[in-house]
């Protein structure tokens, strides 16, 4: 190899192959038997119901993964871990805009929150099969948000907060969402931004689907105010009980619809399901990521705009019991909060975009 070679791979120190969650043997045991191996990376999950058939493939393209089986995608990221003793455990460091807003969140903490949420949401009409549009930057709320939809078989359709009024009422009007979730206003760079604006723009419309849209107080500016459709989320989520029992669905339920970024054209909505994509998210946790939730904190800087922010921002890490760190803003300096934040909170193992 010469000077100016690339090596295409850097083998890691002994060390860490001797604790690493992988090994050798995983390869082989995929290659002899795949359905079997995805059959017990399913194990990782609690089930209400076990699956009968690992994979039905006869519809193809179209796969249906872990038939028969029935699971509550909520319940796997947090019940359980409280049932199991761990509900004093952090789930969530978060850092906001300004920096000295911040928030710690336990599993149990988490837990309650998104059954308030849930109630809530169950108390404004919403069943299973309904859509929920999420329209917010990245503070807990909105994964609580996501989280009661997943307990109540709810899809949710999260929006990116940097996108405009028109790209939020497309996405709406295609998921033909009822509930519209969002903040009055969101931190830029340090600095608050109207939000809810693009929110009220994108659903006044006269055939908006939306009956309900929950504001989030998170900057404290004035917003416009529609009594007969808007809810702050401090009326209705912090006063709702704080007990919920979860109903498992079928493995196939769907979980939620990420659009595409329609640079080729129309956004694409991309329904994702439970069972499959669950166990995905929490086998590349313990496997790819390598966490040990017992002493690791995970960060993921993608914003939950995309689904990369969905799989390893929030239900990747909760699902595997980890300690994770969430930041509002955008670490664009090496010098930034972004950077501050991955010391302060000791992350052992992150994912991030080149950008960042």
């Amino acid at each position: 190899m010469t000077e100016t070679e690339v090596p295409s791979a850097y083998p890691p120190p002994q060390h860490f192959v001797e604790q690493a969650n992988a090994r050798e043997d995983l390869y082989r045991e995929a290659a002899e038997d795949r359905l079997g191996f995805w059959a017990k990376q399913a194990d990782r999950l609690s089930w209400a119901t076990p699956f009968t058939e690992v994979l039905d493939w006869s519809d193809a393209p179209f796969a249906k993964w872990f038939v028969g089986g029935k699971l509550n995608v909520a319940y796997n990221c947090l019940d359980r871990h409280v049932e199991a003793g761990h509900g004093d455990r952090v789930a969530i460091h978060w850092e906001g805009e300004p920096t000295d807003h911040r928030r710690t969140l336990t599993y149990s903490d988490l837990l309650t929150q998104v059954c308030k949420a849930a109630n809530a949401l169950t108390g404004l009409g919403l069943v299973a099969g309904d859509r929920v549009a999420i329209y917010m930057p990245l503070v807990p709320e909105a994964v609580i948000a996501m989280l009661a939809c997943a307990r109540l078989g709810i899809m949710h359709t999260v929006v990116f907060g940097g996108f405009t009024a028109h790209a939020l009422r497309a996405r709406i009007a295609d998921a033909q969402a009822k509930v519209l979730i969002t903040t009055d206003g969101q931190y830029r760079r340090g600095k608050p931004m109207p939000l809810k604006d693009a929110a009220d723009e994108a659903v006044n419309d006269p055939d908006s689907p939306i009956e309900h849209v929950v504001v989030v107080r998170r900057t404290g500016v004035d917003v416009a105010w529609n009594d007969d459709r808007d809810l702050w989320w401090h009326d209705v989520v912090d006063r709702a009980a704080a007990q919920h029992t979860p109903e498992a669905f079928d493995s196939e339920q769907p979980l939620f619809l990420l659009y595409t970024s329609g640079t080729t054209g129309k956004p694409k909505g991309i329904l994702h399901t439970s069972g499959g994509y669950l166990t995905q998210s929490c086998y590349t946790m313990h496997t790819i990521f390598d966490v040990k939730p017992q002493t690791d904190v995970f960060w993921c800087t993608a914003d939950i705009g995309w689904v990369t922010g969905h799989t390893y921002g929030v239900y990747g890490p909760l699902s595997a019991g980890v300690t994770e760190v969430l930041y509002e803003g955008t670490p664009t300096h090496p010098t930034s909060t972004g950077t501050s934040s991955s010391s302060k909170d000791t992350v052992s193992q992150s994912i991030t975009p080149p950008r960042h």
